[in-house]
Parts: structure tokens; sequence; C-alpha cells
């Protein structure tokens, strides 16, 4: 096993061939070229310090070149160019006049690593085979462009055609390749097949750098790893949150805390860096980390039981090595029916509320009544907890909604009002808008803006998901006997109209009301809800039972009052 082991992140290529994530405008549109080029400055230098990245596939698309050419612009800008790096082809020089017009300098070459590969795909002989990157490699010198050599299929040629993989190598390693690159390309191997195949390959060609690249059919990628590292690779392979084909890559947050604490073996990543570059890929890409998700997952450091809570408080009985401060997170303690006494201790703490054991045991109670009712508690919702069953309030109430109002016509842009009283003092404002919600959002900002003279919170983050084929809980009645609309992911789908036992007005008072859920930072809930006089209505919006949220988002945490 050696000292220090190599990474390659390969997050904007191999990971890109996750199913609904292009990361350049095709298709459905994700991420921006400056995005993509921000993602690759994190991961290279700015927080992850990975060894190299693998950025894109040659030759696909006019974003694609346009985005790569901005990574090479700017990793040449600091001196590390020769550590990005993009997949190219054996297709007659093609690929590498496009990597080169990029601006780039290492080519990731991709070779047949299986003989089944080489004749039933490029219908070619081994030996046409190997001529063919030959030629690759000689044109790629010419242009002072460093190649790296994927066998692909090489897990399924070493079961099936050793004698093939081993005349490739034998062919080519004495050619200008700067690393020999194996995948299990179809996540077929089990932890001591890849170590044998590795080891294999180590003993065999000890002068060569072997750098194994990980998929995880069978969900073990991890384990793989693992066994090839201990085989004596130099390198190895992943994806930040375990992006790529089919099942994905090995993860490179798991694949981190594997080396550091099992493997004992050097390496550039930064794990205090982790969680946030996670984060960052997973608001990019669409795609949720889920939340028992080794490392970055969302629950992964909280303790539910509370038995745990109080192993805890006890010499820490309930530790790993796996301490969140590694990875930039803090432990959590959960409040459920299961918690216990501990538990609720544990976020009290937190908040600097401090309970006598009456009052603890009242509170305890109300918890374990909202978790036997299927209802999330938080840490922020203790202090409303503790205001609702000892009848005092924690925190001084400062702000408070007085009203406000939302008003739609025909023909014109919603219209809100609002009043607020902040600190005794109170602040009116009026504002038109996109949407009833935008109007309300408006006329906040007003105040904030021209009569508080503050600056107003960004909300930077947010998720919409409508599932496919799925209709949303909005449900407004057109006037008379049109029926309902309903919102579809493909749009706005008119549905079969209502029988009705007698006609009704086109102001009917026997409307539907339409409840639409908005979520913000802070899990606040605002409910619109249509009044009955049909076209042209007054709209009232009001916060719902955690409308607090709503103003700990808007003003710095200070509970809300609503009249």
């Amino acid at each position: 096993m050696v000292d220090r082991i190599e990474i390659l992140d390969t997050t904007l290529r191999d990971g890109e061939q996750t199913s609904g994530v292009p990361y350049v405008p095709v298709g459905r549109i994700i991420l921006p070229l400056l995005t993509r080029h921000k993602v690759a400055q994190i991961r290279l230098h700015g927080q992850l310090h990975v060894d190299r990245i693998e950025v894109a596939s040659a030759r696909v698309s006019d974003g694609e070149f346009e985005s790569v050419r901005r990574i090479a612009r700017w990793a040449e800008e600091r001196g590390f160019l020769d550590r990005v790096e993009v997949l190219g082809f054996v297709d007659g020089g093609v690929s590498l006049r496009w990597i080169a017009d990029a601006g780039c300098r290492v080519m990731n070459l991709l070779a047949k690593g299986s003989l089944r590969h080489c004749e039933l795909q490029l219908r070619k002989t081994p030996e046409q085979h190997v001529a063919d990157i030959c030629e690759a490699i000689e044109a790629a010198s010419a242009e002072g462009i460093a190649v790296n050599l994927y066998l692909e299929d090489w897990s399924n040629g070493m079961r099936f055609s050793k004698d093939y993989v081993y005349g490739m190598i034998d062919a080519l390693r004495d050619r200008p390749i700067a690393r020999f690159m194996i995948p299990d390309t179809l996540g077929v191997l089990a932890p001591d097949e890849c170590y044998a195949f590795c080891r294999e390959m180590v003993e065999r060609y000890p002068e060569l750098h072997f750098a194994f690249h990980a998929h995880n059919d069978y969900d073990l990628a991890v384990a793989n790893v693992m066994a090839a590292v201990k085989a004596g690779v130099r390198g190895i392979h992943t994806t930040v949150n375990g992006l790529g084909e089919r099942a994905g890559n090995a993860p490179l947050s798991s694949v981190a805390a594997v080396l550091n604490d099992h493997l004992k073996v050097r390496n550039a990543i930064v794990e205090k860096n982790i969680n946030h570059v996670s984060r960052l890929v997973e608001t990019y890409t669409g795609i949720h980390i889920p939340a028992n998700e080794p490392v970055v997952g969302e629950n992964v450091f909280t303790q539910c039981a509370g038995i745990h809570a109080d192993g805890d408080n006890k010499s820490h009985l309930y530790y790993n090595d796996l301490l969140p401060e590694r990875f930039g997170r803090v432990r959590e303690y959960a409040l459920g029916k299961t918690s216990g006494k501990a538990n609720i201790k544990k976020n009290l703490e937190t908040l600097g509320i401090d309970l006598d054991d009456e009052a603890m045991r009242k509170v305890t109670e109300r918890i374990i009544e909202l978790g036997d009712k299927k209802q999330a508690v938080t840490s922020e919702d203790l202090p409303y907890i503790i205001a609702d069953v000892l009848k005092q309030d924690v925190y001084e109430t400062q702000v408070h909604i007085l009203n406000y109002n939302l008003s739609l016509s025909q023909g014109l842009r919603p219209v809100a009002t609002l009043k607020i009283r902040i600190n005794d003092e109170e602040y009116e404002q009026t504002s038109s808008g996109d949407g009833q919600y935008d109007a309300f959002m408006r006329a906040l900002r007003k105040i904030y803006k021209e009569q508080l003279r503050r600056e107003f919170p960004m909300l930077v983050n947010y998720t919409v998901s409508i599932p496919p084929g799925g209709r949303t809980d909005a449900r407004p009645t057109l006037p008379g006997n049109t029926g309902a609309i309903r919102s579809r992911r493909a749009g706005w789908m008119p549905t079969r109209p209502r029988r009705r036992s007698r006609p009704r007005s086109r102001c009917s008072t026997n409307w539907k009301i339409c409840r639409r859920k908005y979520l913000l930072p802070g899990h606040a809930r605002v409910f619109p809800f249509a009044t009955p006089e049909g076209a042209g209505a007054s709209v009232r919006t009001y916060c719902g039972e955690r409308g607090r949220s709503l103003n700990s988002f808007l003003f710095g945490g200070v509970p809300v009052s609503l009249r």
C-alpha cells in the first residue's frame, strides 16, 4: 500500500452522466457556464484540494467547449492547468483538436480494456486497436498534451480476457502514458476480486501508475476503493455525492473518511469543507442527498434515542471517529417520542434555556404527544412549546404582524398592503407584484429599505418539486360551471366540469378554498385563502402555526406574534 494516494474528482465528467444532471445549457438548464467554472474552482483549489479534476468529455457540445475553455483559462492563471483533464477518444485526432482548442493540456484517452469491447464495439483486432492508440498518443505528444489511458471495462477484461489486458499494457508500457486508469465500468467487482486484480497489475508492472475507477452498481464502490488502495494502486477516482451513471461512482466524502480512518493513507482532501461542497453540488444539480448518506446526510450526526443522548452526557459513550466537526458539521439531538429528557436537555443547552424538573416533565410530555401524532419537532420549536405548556414567553416578542391584505382584480397586478409593528413602532406599505406573494414581499422590502434603512435578506435557495405526472394540492374552482384546474408538470390542464344540482352564479359562495403551501428558510408556511366573492375577489393571506419562522428569516430570529 502506498503512503499517499492521488485523488481525481470526476464530478463534472462522469458525474454529469447521472440522469437529469446536465451542467451546461443542454436539455433542462441546471448550471450556467459560470457556475460550472465556480464548482471546478472550489473542488480543485479553494476548498477540497483534490489532486486533479476531470471536467468534461470532448466533442459534446458548444456549451461544453465554452465551459471547459473558461475552466482552463482560470487554471492556467493559477498554475493548475496540468491538473485539469478532459476525456478524449481514439477518433483520428478530432478529440485532440477539441481539447487543444479549449486550452487544456491533459487528455484521458478512452481505450478498450476487454476483448469483447474491442472486437464487438470497435470491430477491430487488438493489434489494430493498439496501433490506433499509439497514433493518438504520438499526435498528443506533438501538441504538447499529456496522456492518461482509460482501459474501459477493465474489470470484465480481467475476468474473461486477462491475456488481452496484459497484451495491451505490454504494448503500451513504454509509451508516454502518465497513468493507466483501470475502471470497474459496470460496477461488477466484489472487494476480494478487486484486490486480487489490482494486486496482479501492481506486481506485474511495479513501475506504472495505476488509478482505480469504481462504480456503485452493487453498493460496493467504497469497499472496492478500499481494496484497490490496499492492493497498491496509486490513485483513485471519486465524485461528489457519488454522482455518476446508473448507481453512481464512489462518493468522495465516504472515500475520504475511509482513507483517513481505516487505511491511514495520506491524501489532499480537506475534510472540513466536504459538507459545504456536497451541499453546493446538491443545489446546482437538483439531486438530493439521502438523509442517511454517510458523512453528508442530514441525519447522520443526529441522535434520536434518549439513551444515546444520555450516554453522550456520560463520557461520549455513543461517539465514534466520525466526529461531525471534522466535516464542518455539529451533532444534533432529535426531538420525538423516543428522545427522552436527555435529548431535550441537549437542545435546551444549545438554546441557553434552563428548566426545573416539573417544567421539564411537562415539556417532555408535550413532545411525546406531538411525536405520537407523527409531527416533527425541531430545536427551533422548543421555545414555543415551552411558552404554550408553561403559559409564559421564553423570548420577548418585538415584532408583530398586525395585518396584511392581498387584493386581486381582473386585468390588474395583485396588490398587497402590509402593516407590522417593530419595537412599538408601526410601519405600513403597499406594493404590487407579479403574484400575491410577490406583492407581499415587495411591500415588506419597502419597509426594510425605505423606513428601516436595513438591507433586505435574500432568499438564496429553494426547491419546488412536482413529480412526473403528479398534481399539486392547489385547486382553485373557476367561476360558474367550468370545473377545476389542476397543476400538472406539463402545464395547466382543465379537468372535467363538476356536475351540480343547480346553477350557481359567478360569485358563488361555495367556492372551494384553495391552499398553496410556500416553504421558506426556517420552514415558514404561508397559506393563501381565496374568498367566496369570485373573480376579482380579495385574497387574504396569513401565517400558519409556524409563522414565527418566517419572522426569524426576516427579522433576525425575533419571534412574531399574529393578531
